[in-house]
């Protein structure tokens, strides 16, 4: 079968020091496909070394099933859209869109028709005559986009487009992106921190640790089945919540913070081991009456009217926090009863921390 873009076994070295480490991936034609991870996991390093712009250690790329390591990052066909705009200040927007253009001889009717083409899809074609100094940061964004676009690419590359923006225009840039792929079809790799970002924008999400993927899947997938509790950890906001406890063969699920319950895993366990309960903060009941599984002390709120999120404590120092899809009284200090939801729990043992398969409704 043919992808888009396949990695076999890419590793890559910076002097004694390895950062990525023997990665294989397949991205199919059209698909929107983000790299997560925290600073440092080499997400960054993977998209260079996609473009071009460095070269793997060991391992092949190949575009198409045509391998391309020996091939300048000017003829693989692909355009990348970095952090920094990266534009001609002393140029027009629609120099600054033609300029690549103009540099390989293209025609000038046919580099009028792309940058004209471009300019409507992002609408920035009124700005078409003024310099990047008179822009706003997300009309800045949309020309180094545009640029990428002219170009035609059979693959674009964003790496961290929107992290120079503030809230509300990464807001606005996701939606643009996603719909301009939309309506390009092209094959999309983005990079980024942000798991808001891979959340909301991405037909599959790549979660990278420290120069090697954790898991891949859709985004529902790997929010409601992560493979283990780095991916549980990274992806959701507020964070998935962890509980320390043990494990006994017959399911007993005994918790630090007091509460113990039956859980059925699907592999027998060959003797009790210690373990960490997840559990998204969504997937807990309140009573301000102190009714259910345990008893915790809130510590700080949040009430931002249609959610509120509420920071608790165990006796024992673990904390806990819960989100409610709706206003309630809270005040600092308080005792309130928290209940579980045991089918949306989360198991995670062993090395690495991987999570048990559990018998139970699934969501």
């Amino acid at each position: 079968m043919t992808h888009a873009l396949e990695l076999r076994q890419i590793r890559k070295s910076w002097g004694q020091v390895e950062v990525i480490h023997g990665i294989d991936l397949a991205i199919e034609e059209g698909e929107f496909v983000v790299f997560v991870g925290p600073s440092g996991c080499g997400k960054s390093t993977l998209l260079r070394l996609i473009a071009g712009l460095d070269d793997p250690t060991s391992g092949d790329i190949l575009l198409k099933d045509r391998r391309v390591n020996n091939i300048p990052a000017s003829e693989r066909g692909l355009s990348m859209v970095f952090q920094s705009y990266a534009l001609y200040p002393h140029m027009s927007v629609r120099s600054n869109l033609s300029f690549g253009l103009e540099n390989v001889r293209m025609p000038k009717d046919e580099i009028d028709r792309r940058v004209n083409d471009a300019a409507k899809l992002l609408q920035i074609d009124m700005l078409l005559d003024r310099r990047p100094g008179q822009l706003s940061g997300g009309q800045r964004q949309r020309v180094a986009i545009g640029r990428a676009i002219v170009r035609e690419p059979v693959i674009f590359l964003f790496d961290e487009p929107l992290s120079n923006l503030d809230a509300e225009l990464r807001l606005q840039m996701r939606v643009e992106i996603s719909n301009l792929h939309s309506q390009l079809g092209n094959t999309m790799i983005y990079v980024t921190h942000d798991q808001v970002e891979a959340m909301t924008m991405a037909d599959r999400i790549v979660v990278l640790r420290a120069g090697r993927i954790e898991q891949v899947g859709k985004p529902l997938d790997l929010y409601n089945h992560p493979a283990n509790r780095f991916v549980a950890g990274f992806l959701g906001a507020p964070q998935m919540n962890f509980l320390k406890g043990r494990l006994a063969q017959d399911g007993t699920l005994t918790l630090d913070c007091g509460l113990t319950r039956q859980i059925r895993p699907v592999e027998p366990l060959a003797s009790e081991q210690s373990v960490t309960l997840g559990l998204r903060p969504e997937s807990i009941g309140v009573s301000l009456e102190g009714q259910g599984d345990l008893t915790a002390s809130v510590q700080n709120f949040e009430q931002l009217g249609a959610v509120t999120y509420i920071y608790t404590a165990f006796p024992n120092g673990e904390t806990l926090t819960v989100q409610l899809g709706r206003q309630i009284p809270l005040k600092r200090g308080q005792e309130i009863g928290v209940t579980f939801d045991m089918d949306r729990v989360h198991v995670f043992a062993g090395e690495g921390e991987r999570a048990l398969k559990l018998d139970r409704a699934e969501p």
